[in-house]
């Protein structure tokens, strides 16, 4: 047991609890960084076939210092994601970031942009170049934004029940879970997703290939707000039923998004609606760090407050509904349907 006079000093030596606390965050800081580092060196891919010895992962990553190496692993074994010494294997933890691509992509957006951002911010502050994350990090977005699939999945089948669409939308699809889900939930009609990236778009067509619904929609690789002022080519065309911009919004620079909430409303069917779902402005911890990362990039983007949201709705020639609160108490994710 410590010595009772040198607990009482530490007690009293300064705030003990903020103490313990910052110990936490520093710990939970070391875990991320070296999990998104695992990812980004594909030592857990590496793995992911059974156990590997030092020499070998060194050959295999083109390490030439394998002391170096098995320093490092001797980390990851330390914090639960391998297991050995010489020779490596995966523990469940590190399983299931190789096998659960939503955990990975946690890990490596919170691991890299997200946190990235601190890290910056003096030279940010000092009218350094903005951020690019939307052009450099859309595959990441796309698959970190699908965690919250679970949290639409209601709202989404829900609505398509209730409208019954014949023709549905997903700008900015992502990995395509939206679209597919309103496919599932209306099994006669058919879809389009469009997102900027090619390799987010590719994502959704092998989530709708995966799914058995590549037959019933399709996928461009395009800047929705061009497409439609270039006269919305492709399968951009008049008579959506159901359109979804889910946590797209905040990404349309500030001056740009009644024009593509207009031009998404011309696409719509008479009755037709737009279903917005978008984390706003709050006081929540992640709603003040998203709006921090959106301010630093190029171009001006923010979060949207609810009140301003529906005003923006009503100028494009829509008539909103009620804001309704999605996800757990205290979540800053907020859904709007919108009809023409």
């Amino acid at each position: 047991m410590p010595n009772p006079r040198v607990l009482v000093e530490v007690l009293r030596s300064g705030n003990l609890r903020a103490r313990l606390r910052a110990a936490r965050d520093g710990q939970a800081a070391v875990r991320l960084q070296l999990v998104a580092a695992a990812a980004d060196l594909g030592v857990l891919d590496a793995l992911a076939g059974g156990p590997v010895s030092t020499a070998a992962l060194a050959d295999r990553l083109g390490a030439p210092d394998p002391d170096l190496l098995a320093a490092y692993l001797r980390v990851l074994a330390a914090a639960g994601f391998i297991t050995g010494e010489g020779s490596w294997a995966l523990t469940k933890a590190g399983r299931a970031v190789v096998d659960d691509d939503q955990v990975r992509a946690i890990y490596e957006g919170f691991g890299g942009y997200h946190t990235e951002l601190y890290r910056e911010l003096r030279p940010l502050l000092s009218g350094g170049l903005r951020r690019r994350d939307i052009e450099e990090q859309a595959e990441v977005i796309a698959r970190l934004s699908a965690v919250l699939e679970p949290l639409l999945h209601d709202l989404l089948t829900r609505t398509v029940r209730e409208r019954r669409p014949r023709r549905v939308l997903d700008i900015g699809c992502g990995a395509g879970l939206h679209l597919a889900a309103m496919l599932e939930a209306a099994p006669d009609a058919t879809g389009v997703g469009v997102d900027v990236d090619p390799d987010a778009a590719a994502l959704a067509r092998r989530t709708l290939s995966e799914r058995g619904l590549a037959d019933r929609a399709s996928v461009e690789a395009v800047e929705i707000q061009k497409a439609l002022a270039a006269g919305r080519p492709g399968a951009l065309t008049d008579g959506i039923d159901l359109a979804l911009l889910a946590n797209v919004i905040y990404y349309v620079p500030v001056d740009e998004r009644v024009e593509l909430l207009r031009a998404v409303a011309r696409l719509l069917a008479p009755g037709g609606a737009l279903v917005i779902v978008t984390t706003v402005v709050g006081p929540q911890l992640f709603s003040r760090h998203l709006d921090l990362l959106l301010r630093a990039q190029e171009g001006r983007m923010e979060l949207p407050a609810v009140d301003v949201l529906l005003g923006q709705l009503r100028e494009a020639g829509l008539q909103p509904d009620p804001p309704e609160r999605i996800g757990p108490p205290g979540a800053a994710l907020s859904a709007v349907t919108a009809i023409r």
